[in-house]
């Protein structure tokens, strides 16, 4: 049987793998992935193939994965998170195109936007966006407008990616942009390393915010001008009625 799936392996702790994710991996003889969650499942699996490969060698993963499949087996090609939200999902269709006889299927997993909101409270309730900050694959321009123009709108903004060793200032020059349009008592929280050992949780201001030292194993969710601290709880409210 040649197959592949696609899954979202959340943040990687046994609890936040869903039924559909397991089963998946269950029924595959070689699972595919980024060496950091590939590691997270050896021990959980250890008779099936493991193939990985290290960051910026995604096209040669999913071709390699594809490569497998055609050899009459199941491949599980793994992300963490939901493979639709910035995982290998899209990447995958797109080389899928020169393999029309191997089927793709998309197993969704719990991104950190949710995960993350979770351990926060409610901060996503009402309208959101999601941005990375990385600028690898999008040029800072456009991730810039995107910022600004989610800010102007009043949206709650969920950020992934918000610094990294090269990209130190990034996380203060996102908060530059939304101070154009928010408070700086506009209610922020950060979640590091979710679902994980170390899970670690804070609330501030936009202001503290911009002096906050995260990295790609932090969230961060900058509120809208109704978001607010409930009971040591992010909460931005729908509008019902109390």
């Amino acid at each position: 049987m040649k197959k592949i799936y696609v899954v979202g392996i959340g943040p990687g702790e046994e609890g936040k793998i869903t039924f559909q994710a397991q089963k998946a991996l269950e029924e595959s003889q070689v699972i595919a992935g980024y060496t950091v969650y590939v590691d997270l499942l050896k021990e959980r699996f250890p008779k099936k193939r493991m193939i990985s490969t290290p960051m910026k060698q995604e096209t040669k993963r999913c071709q390699t994965a594809f490569l497998e499949a055609d050899k009459d087996q199941v491949v599980s090609m793994v992300c963490s998170g939901d493979p639709g939200v910035y995982g290998m999902a899209g990447l995958m269709l797109e080389i899928g195109k020169d393999y029309p006889h191997i089927p793709v299927e998309i197993v969704p997993g719990v991104t950190a936007a949710t995960a993350g909101a979770a351990v926060l409270g409610a901060p996503l309730i009402h309208d959101f966006a999601v941005i990375s900050l990385s600028d690898l694959l999008t040029p800072w321009e456009k991730i810039e407008k995107r910022l600004l123009a989610a800010a102007a709108a009043d949206f709650v903004i969920c950020i992934y990616n918000p610094s990294s060793k090269k990209r130190k200032d990034y996380l203060q020059k996102a908060c530059d942009l939304i101070l154009k349009y928010q408070r700086e008592t506009t209610v922020c929280g950060v979640v590091s390393h979710i679902g994980r050992e170390g899970e670690k949780a804070l609330i501030m201001t936009l202001g503290q915010l911009r002096e906050q030292e995260t990295d790609m194993f932090t969230t961060v969710f900058i509120g809208n001008s109704q978001t607010k601290e409930i009971n040591g709880k992010m909460v931005t409210p729908r509008g019902y009625e109390i």
